[in-house]
């Protein structure tokens, strides 16, 4: 693992972004100090032990932190550079009752397979070994009221939205709401595809290694995504189609507005090349308890090339 300053082990970790909660750390940002956040498959192996959604003891999707970005203040926005993600020796692929896209093909019951991960890549099958594609799942700051799920829905300040893209070499830019941002981190895949159809993808435990940068009055209104060839922009809303009318705005307003550009130009530009597609699977309703997977499709992702900047 790279040279990590600070260490956050998953005893810090709790289902929810929460500014009552006391801060696990205290950072400056800028000054490329490294965290690794620890998270938790607790819940998965419980299922896999017992398959029973009823008697679960761990939390689903337990976020690590939260950490707080001294200097950090409403309408600011943290840019976490994600540098590495470690995975552990296996994760979980299950199929859960009320769950999925495909949960009328499936039984009516847990069915659970754990995911051996070596040298060789992680083993889907018996015949499907593939190369670990690691990310992380869920990753947020604190609202300024009440509590925000780490299942769903995803906010404007970010939970479990599952992009692909939330990998190394990315940088996640996320609003802030609350003095310190209260930054959490949780919910690591070892590969999951694009929308993620089970809502299971191959979660395993392991470690997150970011760094922070503050962005003074960024004025986001939705999670951001930059890799090497993309800006990523997040819509969110219900129904879906006002999560793409959102995230098309982002995008357009950022051309127009933060870059200059022509409308018309903006608007052709975006016609022809900003691709668009549903997101994670976590949509834009509280979920009951015992079945927290009804997915809404609020999650949509823009992509902007940086080639036409």
């Amino acid at each position: 693992m790279s040279d990590v300053t600070h260490s956050l082990g998953r005893e810090h970790g709790r289902p929810g972004f929460d500014a009552s909660v006391p801060a696990a750390l205290r950072i400056q940002p800028g000054t490329g100090e490294t965290i690794a956040f620890e998270t938790d498959d607790a819940v998965y192996a419980e299922l896999h032990e017992h398959g029973d959604l009823a008697a679960l003891r761990a939390p689903i999707n337990p976020v690590t932190g939260p950490v707080y970005v001294e200097g950090a203040r409403p309408g600011d926005a943290l840019a976490v550079h994600v540098h590495e993600i470690r995975l552990g020796a296996y994760g979980w692929s299950q199929s859960l009752p009320g769950a999925g896209a495909l949960q009328h093909r499936m039984p009516d019951r847990v069915v659970s397979r754990r995911i051996p991960i070596d040298a060789e890549g992680v083993h889907l099958t018996d015949r499907h070994v593939v190369a670990p594609r690691p990310m992380i799942g869920c990753i947020g700051t604190a609202p300024a009221q009440g509590r925000n799920s780490t299942v769903m829905p995803t906010t404007a300040l970010g939970g479990n939205m599952d992009v692909t893209d939330v990998a190394p070499g990315a940088t996640v830019y996320l609003p802030v709401e609350v003095e310190g941002a209260l930054l959490s981190i949780g919910d690591i895949h070892a590969v999951m595809a694009r929308g993620e159809s089970s809502f299971v993808a191959i979660e395993a435990a392991g470690v997150a290694v970011v760094s922070i940068e503050l962005i003074p009055d960024a004025g986001l209104r939705a999670p951001r995504i930059e890799t090497a060839d993309e800006w990523v922009f997040v819509g969110l809303g219900d129904p879906v189609q006002e999560s793409i009318r959102r995230g098309y705005e982002d995008v357009f307003d950022h051309l127009v507005d933060e870059r200059g550009w022509d409308r018309m130009d903006a608007y052709a530009v975006m016609s022809a090349l900003v691709h668009s597609e549903l997101g994670g699977p976590t949509g834009s309703e509280q979920p009951d308890p015992l079945h927290p997977f009804r997915a809404v499709g609020a999650v949509t992702l823009h992509r902007l090339p940086k080639s036409v900047l």
